[in-house]
C-alpha cells in the first residue's frame, strides 16, 4: 500500500462511514471528519482493523474556519492529501413554501459551502499529489420537486461546483467528479421511516417496500454499494475520468 492519504467527510455514518471503511483497503491513512466524535471513533476502529491509520477530526464544516483546520491537521499528521471525498451534509426535506431562511442557510453552509471551502484549502496538496476529489450530490439535482426544494437546489449547485473544480483541475492535474446516489438505506433514512410509517398507518417494513416501488426501483441501495463507486473514482483506474456526474440509483432516473 502506498503512503497515500484520503480525507472523508461525513465519516460518522451512512455513505461517509461506508466509504471510509472501503478506502482503508486502498489508502494508508484516512482522515475522518464529522461532528459526532463517538461515531467517528467507531469508524476509526473499523478503518484501523484493516491496517490503515486514522485521524479523527470532529468539526462542523459549516463553520468557516473548519476547512483550514482539517487540512492543517491532515498535513501535520500525514504530510499529504491524495483524495478528498466530500460526503457530509444533511439537507432538511421541507416543502418549498415552508422552508425558512435559516433552514436554507444551514443546508447551504454544510453541504455546499463546507465542501467548497475544504476543496479550496486542500487544493495545493491535491495538486502536488495529482490527487482526486469526489463531491456527493444526488438525483434531486436532476429532477427537483416542491417537497424537496432545498435538497434539489443544493444538489444541483454541488454538481455545478464539481464541474467548475474539474475544469480547473485539468490544468492542475487534479481529477474531480460528482456522484449522484439514488435512494440509499442509511440510518438517517430508516429513522425517517420509523417516524413516518406510524403516522400513515403502516409498519416500517411496509414503508420500506412502498418507497422503492413508487420510485420505480427494485430496492433501496446500500451505502457500501456507493462506497465502491467512490473508491473507483479515486483509484488509478479512473484517472482519465474527470468532470463526470455518475448516477448510482437502481434505475430511478428514466431519462436519457
Amino acid at each position: 500500500m502506498s503512503p497515500s492519504t484520503a480525507i472523508v467527510t461525513g465519516a460518522s455514518q451512512g455513505i461517509g462511514r461506508a466509504t471510509a471503511i472501503r478506502l482503508a483497503r486502498d489508502f494508508a491513512s484516512l482522515v475522518l471528519v464529522a461532528r459526532n466524535r463517538d461515531h467517528l471513533l467507531e469508524t476509526a476502529d473499523a478503518v484501523e482493523a484493516q491496517g490503515a491509520k486514522s485521524l479523527i477530526i470532529d468539526l462542523d464544516l459549516a463553520e468557516k474556519a473548519a476547512a483550514k483546520a482539517v487540512v492543517g491537521q491532515t498535513l501535520a499528521a500525514f504530510g499529504r492529501v491524495d483524495a478528498l471525498l466530500n460526503i457530509a451534509g444533511a439537507v432538511p426535506q421541507v416543502d418549498l413554501f415552508d422552508m425558512t431562511d435559516e433552514q436554507w442557510d444551514d443546508g447551504m453552509a454544510l453541504k455546499l459551502h463546507g465542501a467548497r471551502r475544504l476543496t479550496i484549502q486542500a487544493w495545493p496538496a491535491l495538486k502536488q499529489a495529482k490527487g482526486a476529489v469526489v463531491f456527493t450530490s444526488g438525483n434531486s439535482a436532476i429532477f427537483p420537486k416542491a417537497p424537496y426544494a432545498a435538497v434539489g437546489t443544493i444538489n444541483a449547485a454541488i454538481a455545478a461546483l464539481a464541474k467548475a473544480f474539474a475544469d480547473r483541475g485539468i490544468g492542475d492535474g487534479v481529477q474531480v467528479n460528482s456522484v449522484l446516489p439514488g435512494p440509499v438505506m442509511t440510518g438517517r433514512r430508516r429513522s425517517y421511516l420509523e417516524h413516518w410509517a406510524p403516522r400513515h398507518g403502516m409498519t416500517v417494513e411496509e414503508a420500506m417496500e412502498r418507497f422503492p416501488r413508487e420510485a420505480g426501483i427494485a430496492r433501496y441501495g446500500a451505502a457500501e454499494e456507493i462506497a465502491e463507486l467512490m473508491a473507483f473514482l479515486v483509484s488509478p483506474a479512473a484517472r482519465w475520468m474527470t468532470g463526470s456526474m455518475l448516477r448510482m440509483d437502481g434505475g430511478e432516473v428514466k431519462s436519457v
